[in-house]
């Protein structure tokens, strides 16, 4: 099983295909197969490198709080673990504010950044930052929540209902949610959540040099698409691309607009 120590845990990866690197980091709760239909479609191009975060499938769920800085150090360390020096990266949802970090703290290991359906979170996305915290079934602000005691099931059946469509929820998504928790675990599924809480990239956006392709649907109903319009604000020089209709989970749902609209930013063509 290809585990890497890197930053204080165990972190299980995959590499698919061969080309120039792309590291690829998938959002809350979800692991390194979350990217089935991006590795299919990108393989061809790419050396792939995709992972589960810290706190699910087989990495390491340390009982501590996590932050978004904490997962891009792991993500930097399973770069130099592969001899990685400088990787494009996408970031989707919580992987979006783990690749804004690392594309701030490590401006020199980034080649292209692509952030998918994310937040810079701080003043700017309060709002959405508070109705997460409803879907959480937490009334309180984040800064005095206890995220160890979140209900995970009641939270990720309430973050699935927003991200997907309504007709794929019911269904597949829904019954299948139960499944899926069993099989990741959830042990670090409130670490996860505490640190897309307390990420806060805003007024540090400006300092991010890599070429920037902000994408997001405009039927998102997790992360509202001003969110992506904040983004590419404040990055200098970042393309915004809006797909109509587009859910928090369109990279599933419209894979070939999604994945043609990657490829394209990064330069190799049509995506299927």
């Amino acid at each position: 099983m290809p585990l890497a120590k890197v930053n204080g845990i165990n972190l299980y990866y995959k590499l698919h295909g061969r080309g120039e690197p792309l590291v690829m980091i998938m959002g809350l709760g979800g692991g390194h197969g979350a990217w089935f239909f991006q590795i299919r479609a990108f393989k061809n191009r790419y050396r792939l490198i995709t992972f589960d975060n810290r706190g699910i499938g087989k990495t390491d769920k340390p009982a501590e709080s996590y932050t978004t800085r904490t997962m891009a150090d792991d993500t930097i360390g399973l770069m130099d673990h592969l001899g990685i020096d400088r990787a494009s990266i996408i970031g989707v949802s919580l992987g979006g504010m783990i690749a804004q970090e690392v594309a701030i703290n490590y401006p020199e290991r980034v080649v292209k950044l692509v952030l998918a359906c994310t937040i810079a979170g701080g003043g700017a996305n309060q709002g959405t930052q508070s109705e997460l915290m409803k879907a959480a079934g937490l009334g309180a602000g984040s800064t005095s929540v206890d995220f160890g005691n979140i209900d995970v099931g009641k939270l990720m059946s309430s973050l699935n209902s927003l991200a997907f469509n309504r007709r794929l929820f019911r269904m597949v998504v829904l019954p299948l949610t139960k499944i899926y928790m069993n099989r990741i675990g959830t042990e670090g599924l409130n670490g996860q959540f505490e640190a897309a809480m307390r990420h806060d990239t805003l007024d540090r956006l400006h300092s991010i040099k890599a070429p920037t392709l902000v994408i997001t649907g405009t039927g998102d109903r997790l992360i509202p698409p001003d969110s992506s319009r904040v983004l590419a604000g404040r990055i200098p020089n970042a393309d915004l691309v809006m797909v109509e209709g587009g859910s928090h989970t369109f990279l599933a749902e419209m894979r070939g607009t999604f994945n043609r609209e990657v490829l394209n930013f990064l330069g190799t063509g049509q995506g299927r």
